[in-house]
């Protein structure tokens, strides 16, 4: 099962000591990298010769540390091959949707090092959080794997901040500035993973029916960031056509009866 779960670095400058300056922070919070997939970018590749020079020329203590932290196996680096853009597309989908909104509500905006990475930790966290499958054994309906879940053991947190979507503020106002472009952020990608998850391709095939203790994702326009409804289907509601058309979902707060085209399906992967 692919997670597709996300790390976002700020880096100063596109160049090889850019780069391994962001590759040593992400092997610091998340452990020795294995493997190490990209294209053929020119900071890459420099990087690339830049570790393989640090091994090959290091002392023997040297060499005798990095054998235990990584339990006898370097970094090997995986490139693309030349002129095939479609490679990585699995691991470029969530990189390409944040430049995608972010270029659009930035703008000509500029930030300070520090704002931008904080900006970048705050998306990480939202596309990490996102409800991928019940957990095994659950009836609960927020026990669910998230993405952040192999990261960090649970699911990712925004610290919730007041609605800011439609303040007016100054140019003087620059933390509570990076707090409204999450909130915004938030609203536009949410929007377009659910109904890319939602999909349908119509007359061409059946989709999945809707049954009872299905773990489904409630769609609500006005939750803050990174906030998941979801709840159990608890009764289905057949139309004249013998399909499900409505349904009775459950959570915390009590039942309600909804039509599925307000829920998502949790994929239950065995």
């Amino acid at each position: 099962m692919a997670t597709k779960a996300v790390h976002l670095e700020a880096v100063s400058a596109y160049d090889t000591s850019a780069f391994l300056a962001a590759f040593r922070r992400f092997v610091s919070r998340r452990g020795p990298c294995r493997h190490l997939y990209s294209d053929r970018g020119t900071n890459f590749v420099g990087a690339d010769a830049e570790l393989r020079r640090m091994h090959s020329e290091g002392s023997g203590y040297y060499k005798s540390i990095c054998a235990q932290l990584h339990d006898g196996h370097s970094t090997v680096w995986h490139f693309n091959p030349p002129s095939s853009p479609h490679f990585g597309g699995l691991w470029e989908s969530g990189v390409k949707s944040v430049k995608y909104h972010l270029k659009r509500m930035v703008g000509d905006r500029s930030f300070t090092f520090e704002e931008f990475s904080t900006l970048l930790a705050q998306i990480e966290a939202i596309l990490n959080s996102r409800p991928l499958t019940p957990l095994p054994d659950s009836f609960e309906p927020q026990n669910v794997l998230t993405p952040a879940h192999p990261l960090i053991g649970e699911s990712s947190v925004v610290i919730a901040e007041p609605p800011l979507t439609e303040a007016k503020l100054s140019p003087s106002e620059r933390w509570l500035q990076i707090q409204q472009i999450t909130q915004e952020f938030w609203q536009r990608w949410c929007e377009e993973y659910l109904s890319t998850l939602q999909k349908r391709n119509k007359w061409l095939s059946s989709a999945k029916n809707f049954a009872v203790d299905d773990v489904v994702l409630v769609r609500d326009e006005i939750l803050p960031c990174a906030r998941w409804p979801l709840a159990r289907v608890s009764a289905v509601h057949l139309g004249s056509d013998g399909l499900v058309r409505s349904v009775t979902v459950t959570t915390a707060k009590g039942s309600s009866k909804r039509p599925i085209v307000k829920l998502v399906q949790l994929v239950d992967h065995d």
